[in-house]
């Protein structure tokens, strides 16, 4: 049982962490997440704010944790802003800090400055945005985009070097435009234009090596 005076000791509020924390800050932070939950008092604690407890009082006996321990832990909880104070002053998790903690965890890409590993990266994350479930939802407008999306069809549907009639291409390029916005015939198109398929009379082949866009 966690005595009086602790109880008033610990009600006392500190000021929560900033709302809205520079990059700086949030890489740090990301940084030291692993290490903020390594320690078993302060992932109770944490646990017992998550579940509805609004007080330091409330967090000790939820997390079995004496005065002492409770008030050290969320102390560290609130530097990191994954803990701050309601409307109400009652303690409850920063689901916000969480959300900025996940974005500064993704890549980034810039135009004009990634290596081959950002432009792989750069090249899922479109890929990802225009196909859904195997289908071509719609195409970017942009050429350079457009290029890199029509090259994961084209590598995904058709073997380099192997002929196909035109009959078996319109075959293999239609379950990627169900409930699309383009259908096969345009589909097939913009794959001759772009040269990741090449067409001779009414035979189609891809090339041993599709050609590869940057991003832009």
């Amino acid at each position: 049982m966690v005595d009086d005076q602790s109880d008033r000791s610990m009600e006392t509020p500190e000021p929560s962490a900033p709302s809205d924390p520079s990059p700086q800050s949030t890489q740090s932070a990301l940084s030291a997440l692993p290490g903020l939950f390594a320690e078993e008092g302060r992932v109770r604690a944490f646990a017992a704010v998550a579940l509805g407890a609004g007080s330091p009082a409330q967090v000790a006996e939820k997390a079995g944790l004496s005065s002492k321990d409770t008030a050290a832990a969320l102390r560290r909880l609130r530097e990191q802003g994954v803990v701050t104070y309601g409307d109400g002053g009652e303690l409850v998790v920063a689901h916000n800090r969480f959300r900025d903690l996940a974005r500064a965890g993704r890549p980034a890409v810039a135009a004009g400055t990634q290596g081959a590993g950002d432009g792989d990266r750069a090249a899922g994350m479109i890929v990802r945005t225009f196909v859904k479930d195997g289908r071509l939802v719609r195409l970017p407008a942009r050429w350079t985009r457009k290029k890199v999306v029509l090259r994961h069809i084209a590598e995904q549907t058709f073997e380099p070097g192997v002929e196909y009639p035109e009959r078996t291409v319109d075959e293999k390029l239609r379950p990627w435009c169900e409930d699309g916005d383009v259908d096969h015939v345009t589909l097939r198109r913009h794959l001759v234009d772009l040269d990741h398929l090449r067409r001779s009379g009414g035979t189609y082949w891809r090339p041993a090596e599709s050609a590869r866009a940057g991003i832009a």
